[in-house]
């Protein structure tokens, strides 16, 4: 079992200068300086990438979650047209090359504004070119097409009609690149008028991608399914020889003694991690405090 966190070290992003891979500018930067200055951007966070993975071996971390920005407004323009795409081509390769070499397992989770359900085909092209993009940046990582490097979406809208909206993802993951379909999954929401863990096997079941178990999620919106059962479910999802990934995070309020944050807020730090009911699985601790929620647990354990 890995324990990992998401996109951004705290610990770095303090240090001068700092070590980041979400440097980004607003739309109107992008427009003045377009995609050389993108490329500028892309150098620095390829860069970085390298330092964190090294920093997490160093730190006994196995598991990082890739942040979506480390080529900002990437859906304007193609990689290949990258004033640097060459070195920052070099740079991922090397990184990648570095995550299997202290078997780190890197993944990824693309923003809500992916909706593969949509009845809006303009929507569902971004999605595609995003979730593309996606694909791209670990193929040029030369990360493995397995869900072992993981493209995590949610459904994202039920526009209603479930199961017409679970049907169009069914359809339009057919138009994705390889680089996305061998490596997608699919999670839990978080609220009750949304996809369980129930509900998400139909996809399974129609286009084989794996479900991804969030545990605070499923508090919210169970499918009339226990925790163990709903994760039990999850996991068969998953081919034999690759870990399950699952997602865990503690409720703000409750950490805070506060009814009035909504329950679903994600809590700075954790106090314990969840029951596997005797599963083997990798944990995305998605915590606000990132790496040094997962140093306090250990510390705290120790």
């Amino acid at each position: 079992m890995n324990l990992g966190y998401a996109c951004i070290n705290m610990t770095l992003g303090k240090q001068k200068p700092k070590i980041t891979t979400n440097r980004s500018m607003i739309k109107k930067t992008f427009t003045e300086k377009g995609i050389a200055y993108a490329s500028e951007l892309g150098i620095q966070n390829a860069r970085d990438l390298v330092e964190i993975i090294k920093w997490n071996h160093q730190n006994g971390i196995n598991f990082f979650r890739l942040s979506s920005e480390l080529f900002p407004w990437a859906s304007e323009y193609d990689f290949k047209d990258m004033p640097h795409y060459q070195r920052i081509s070099n740079l991922l390769l090397g990184a990648g090359h570095l995550a299997k070499k202290y078997n780190q397992r890197i993944t990824t989770h693309p923003g809500p504004f992916n909706v593969l359900v949509s009845p809006r085909e303009h929507v569902v092209e971004n999605t595609i070119t995003d979730l593309s993009n996606h694909g791209e940046v670990f193929d040029m990582m030369g990360l493995s097409r397995t869900p072992y490097n993981k493209i995590n979406i949610h459904c994202n809208g039920v526009y209603g009609d479930k199961q017409s909206a679970m049907d169009r993802f069914c359809k339009n993951f057919e138009r994705l690149p390889e680089s996305v379909q061998t490596r997608l999954t699919v999670e839990n929401d978080d609220k009750a008028s949304m996809y369980s863990v129930k509900d998400l096997m139909y996809i399974h079941e129609r286009i084989g991608i794996p479900i991804v178990f969030d545990y605070h999620h499923h508090k919210f919106c169970t499918g009339d399914l226990s925790e163990e059962e709903a994760l039990k479910l999850a996991v068969s999802t998953w081919p034999k020889d690759i870990v399950p990934v699952v997602h865990y995070s503690e409720s703000k309020a409750l950490h805070e003694n506060n009814d009035k944050l909504k329950p679903q807020a994600h809590s700075d730090y954790i106090n314990e991690i969840p029951n596997t009911y005797g599963l083997d699985v990798d944990i995305m601790v998605e915590s606000k405090a990132k790496e040094l929620a997962i140093l306090d647990y250990i510390q705290a354990e120790a």
